[in-house]
């Protein structure tokens, strides 16, 4: 059997794991190597992936990429008499021994020369991930051009066949990917799991009269059948853009505010910024000192669940081996849990709560009586203001809580959409948005870390003509 055909008839699995066999060793050399090389402790991790991505544009295919990334990063630490320790990292995408003994040697130069740090070091032993679950983030999907090609533009020629005010396209792009990460340190704690993740997306011009717009629609999943069919993002994608021509601005007013599902992430992406550790022991946020103290409305909870099966954020442990676990970050209201990794629990005197790379999977959750059924219903409550479907723009202030965004959405009167509206700025405070959120559509998106529907928030500025 030649090897063409050997590779041919095996499962993107079992390529995987030849790669994935030699990145554990490589992370065990490393280890070894500084140990050998006098270090108090060390902690080693390789991200690797392959895949392609296949763009296409009127109907024709653009480019077709494959990829193939991965690099072995190692830290080692030098104690001191104080107890307080200095570190040193370096990286290399050469696995070889020789290049490893390197790159540990420039870390062990780097930490020699480093100021000591008494919060640096490994997390605590006893939160290491040891005995944790394969987490199943791994699904098998076809990784061939002619595969992606087929997707791509049966995706965007639906698009382009769908509304005679498609006039050009951006393109549609399909993207499939798999790899593994592993994780090693001086605890002796050695991880890794491979994941998967397939996406697909496209991007409509429509023109009436000299208006021109364009949108898109996207879908992204670890499970290829959990992915919409192409003519659906195709559709979708079509209708958000011709629903954007027309746009115009409107007079600056105060009015209630829908964030729609595509977006609603972003607010509490947010809030998960203003309690992360950095932000807190820098005293850099505008929720510092808030455990333990009403930031939401009663009603609302946000849940964290790290082995969701297929979470597009599960991990069995953080980027320093921390064992994850389910958990409360809001509590009817109430901030439960900040995000800790193991220098920020330290710099707080508190501990590591497994967020060391971002969070995972959290669920915002609202009683019966402020979860409405989907968008409309959101509309038909809200009655008057401005549903937002587009934010531009960085102008969020996490010290202060001020935010001040571009945006662009449909002005809803009596709870029907009206018309589009573009060019306007929504502002307030995040410290008032958040707690005067009056309703959780239940269009949850899926296809993020934070799985929210559409939000209702009870008034905000919008700037406008």
């Amino acid at each position: 059997m030649t090897e063409e055909v050997k590779l041919a008839t095996m499962t993107a699995k079992e390529q995987l794991q030849p790669d994935l066999d030699r990145a554990v060793t490589a992370v065990e050399e490393a280890l070894a190597q500084a140990k050998k090389a006098g270090a108090s402790a060390a902690e080693c991790a390789i991200s690797h992936s392959r895949g392609l991505s296949v763009s296409t544009r009127l109907a024709e295919v653009e480019t077709v990429e494959f990829n193939q990334d991965g690099s072995l990063g190692i830290t080692v630490y030098r104690r001191h008499k104080d107890g307080s320790q200095s570190k040193g990292s370096a990286s290399t995408s050469d696995l070889s021994p020789q290049a490893i003994h390197a790159t540990v040697e420039k870390a062990d130069a780097i930490a020699r020369w480093t100021e000591a740090d008494p919060a640096a070091g490994l997390a605590d032993r006893e939160l290491m991930a040891f005995g944790y679950k394969d987490p199943s983030l791994f699904y098998p999907a076809p990784q061939s051009p002619e595969h992606a090609a087929e997707v791509a533009l049966a995706c965007e020629q639906t698009m382009l066949n769908t509304d005679p005010r498609i006039v050009n396209s951006d393109g549609a792009h399909y993207s499939s990917h798999c790899g593994f990460r592993v994780y090693g340190n001086s605890h002796d704690f050695l991880g890794h799991y491979m994941s998967s993740r397939q996406s697909l997306s496209c991007m409509p011009i429509a023109k009436e009269g000299d208006a021109m717009e364009r949108d898109y629609a996207y879908t992204i999943a670890r499970d290829p059948s959990q992915l919409l069919a192409p003519d659906a993002v195709a559709r979708e994608a079509v209708a958000n853009t011709v629903a954007r021509l027309g746009a115009r601005s409107i007079a600056t007013c105060s009015v209630p505010v829908i964030f729609h599902r595509d977006l609603a992430h972003h607010l509490f992406g947010q809030f998960a910024g203003a309690i992360s550790g950095g932000n807190l022991y820098r005293k850099s946020t505008f929720l510092l000192d808030h455990l333990g103290k009403q930031v939401f409305p009663t009603w609302l909870n946000i849940h964290e669940d790290p082995l969701l099966a297929g979470g597009l954020a599960s991990s069995p442990f953080d980027h320093e081996g921390v064992r994850t676990q389910a958990r409360d970050i809001v509590n009817d209201g109430v901030v439960s849990s900040y995000l800790l990794t193991s220098y920020a629990a330290r710099k707080l005197g508190m501990q590591s709560t497994g967020h060391a790379g971002g969070i995972h999977n959290w669920s915002i959750r609202a009683d019966q009586k402020h979860t409405t059924a989907g968008l409309d219903a959101l509309c038909q409550q809200m009655g008057t203001g401005l549903l937002v479907t587009e934010l531009m723009g960085q102008g969020v202030n996490l010290v202060t809580g001020d935010y001040s965004r571009g945006a662009a959405g449909f002005w809803v009167e009596n709870g029907e959409i009206q018309f589009p509206v573009t060019e306007v700025t929504v502002a307030g405070n995040l410290r008032d948005l958040f707690a005067n959120i009056v309703a959780i559509g239940d269009d949850v998106d899926p296809r993020h870390g934070v799985l929210t529907g559409s939000v209702l928030v009870e008034k905000m500025k919008v700037a406008g003509q």
